[in-house]
């Protein structure tokens, strides 16, 4: 939720579909006389970078148990399809819950070979409430405005002071949001999935998603199976535990990747300036994270702000060199200046940020229970900080708002499925904030599924960043359906890219790729 994806502007050049050729399977799309296609106006949107990008609005109901009654409005975004064989509409989504798919159609369209991607309607959208669609939710402005307190509890005031927060939170949204809150949660952002299905004019739908985005299109394919042509989930969500066991799951995960990075920094001494061990390059970040928790550096990075600047590191190593850079100037040359100007890049929340919080927050506390007695968390998650004290806190107050939330909760769906084509799942090994099991849970609940896993690798949202073993499987499933098939957990195996060097080097800068996917997808999805 921290980095949103630039705003759709400017002007386009429309490149006109061909419809003819239509595979098996693919639908075929209905002329605009048609009752379906005329819901759609698509207008020109593109932006610099990708300038073919059309834009939409889709009303559909609030409740969609109540089909004819208050209208919600979605804000949709395509990339039309080139070439003479059109295999259908591919609809994408970033994840979150809360992330914003305008843009990340035009990225995917560009970002998969021209041949493959000339075939389909890239297809991104705003889910309820996120962005350009219409009401965009924004519980409670300036929630995460520096300085907080401090994450870690460890004085009664502090803990109290944290609490009221996340109450306060959860007011907001109850008062501001009470009509719409019930509706926020993944199984109505599905039910909107098969109304864009509809308006589109296809019988069936090809569906990319990443974190958050592979729960969406596992649930999707559980209620309308029939309806999916092709799947592909990248960095998945455990169903299992949706969502309190899985957050916690993530802190022991994040915490070996802050890890990762202290192990990074030790290799690079002549440059950081911070040692070779690791264990005590860690017992510095530490005591950074205790002199800011006293004296917030530029009245703007605290204990909590620190924390926040640090765990974009482990969704993406891209960022290393920059949050090694900035931990060196605090420690070495006591320059607080580089962390300032990292919290602004990585961290700094703006009200993009707080639209996709307040999505992400009304998305997970309405999905499924969490403890309602503060006494639950406060075990489990002293629990889990003992062995993993990086991010514990720091997540478990992202997420308190859900021990107070004004609505009641639903059951999670269980997405198990025999009645699929087959389906294609990319996991990296180390990945913290989906971490490694979700991936092989999905792969057997999913019954013709195949795993394509990176080993060693440690990023989230791992295909179209610059790693080609990886998209190679990805451009064959999307051209054909052709999935590997393996023996064992994993159908196939991708060694991981290298990680990073210093800034200093030639090689410093991460893949322009990698760089802007991973600011599309954001933070704590």
């Amino acid at each position: 939720m921290r980095k949103r994806a630039a705003v759709l502007c400017g002007a386009a050049v429309v490149v006109a579909g061909s419809f003819t050729a239509v595979p098996a399977g693919a639908s075929t799309p209905q002329t605009a006389a048609t009752a379906q296609a005329a819901k759609l106006s698509w207008k020109k949107c593109g932006t610099t970078d990708y300038p073919t990008l059309q834009c939409a609005s889709l009303k559909v109901p609030l409740d969609h148990a109540n089909p004819h009654g208050k209208q919600i409005t979605l804000a949709l975004s395509r990339v039309p399809h080139t070439a003479k064989t059109y295999q259908g509409p591919l609809l994408v989504n970033p994840g979150g819950p809360g992330g914003s798919g305008l843009t990340l159609a035009g990225f995917v369209a560009s970002s998969l070979p021209k041949a493959v991607a000339a075939q389909y309607d890239v297809i991104g959208f705003d889910p309820r409430g996120v962005g350009r669609s219409t009401p965009a939710l924004n519980c409670k402005p300036g929630h995460f405005d520096p300085v907080r307190p401090n994450s870690l509890p460890s004085t009664p005031a502090i803990e109290k002071a944290n609490i009221q927060r996340a109450k306060s939170f959860a007011r907001a949204c109850g008062t501001k949001h009470a009509s719409v809150l019930p509706y926020i949660n993944t199984v109505q952002a599905v039910r909107d999935m098969d109304a864009i299905r509809a308006a589109l004019g296809a019988k069936r739908i090809n569906y990319f998603g990443y974190s958050y985005g592979t729960y969406l299109g596992a649930v999707y394919a559980k209620l309308y199976p029939e309806r999916v042509r092709r799947l592909v989930l990248d960095s998945i969500v455990d169903p299992t535990g949706v969502w309190y066991e899985d957050n916690l799951a993530q802190d022991y995960a994040f915490n070996d990747r802050h890890r990762a990075l202290m192990a990074w920094i030790a290799k690079y001494d002549a440059t950081y300036r911070l040692g070779t061990d690791p264990e005590k390059i860690e017992a510095k970040w530490y005591a950074m994270r205790a002199a800011l928790a006293k004296k917030p550096a530029g009245g703007k990075v605290g204990a909590s702000e620190l924390e926040d600047t640090f765990i974009p590191g482990g969704y993406y190593n891209g960022y290393w060199p920059y949050l090694a850079e900035a931990f060196s100037a605090y420690v070495n040359d006591k320059n607080a200046d580089p962390l300032v100007e990292a919290y602004e890049n990585f961290a700094a929340v703006d009200a993009a940020g707080d639209n996709g919080y307040s999505i992400y927050t009304s998305v997970q506390c309405r999905d499924a229970s969490w403890p309602r007695d503060w006494d639950q968390w406060r075990k489990d998650n002293w629990a889990v900080y003992e062995k993993a004290p990086f991010m514990t806190w720091n997540n478990a107050w992202y997420n308190a708002p859900c021990a107070f939330w004004p609505t009641d909760s639903l059951k999670p769906v269980n997405v198990a499925n025999g009645k699929l084509p087959p389906v294609l799942l990319f996991q990296a090994t180390g990945d913290a904030a989906t971490p490694y099991q979700g991936g092989a849970t999905v792969h057997r609940l999913l019954a013709r599924s195949s795993l394509v896993v990176e080993q060693d690798g440690g990023n989230h949202g791992i295909t179209l960043s610059g790693n080609a073993c990886l998209d190679k499987y990805l451009a064959e499933y999307l051209t054909d359906g052709t999935v590997p098939r393996g023996h064992g957990e994993a159908d196939a195996v991708c060694a991981a890219l290298p990680d990073p060097k210093p800034l200093t080097s030639k090689a410093a800068s991460p893949s322009s790729r990698g760089s802007t996917l991973h600011g599309m997808l954001g933070f704590r999805g």
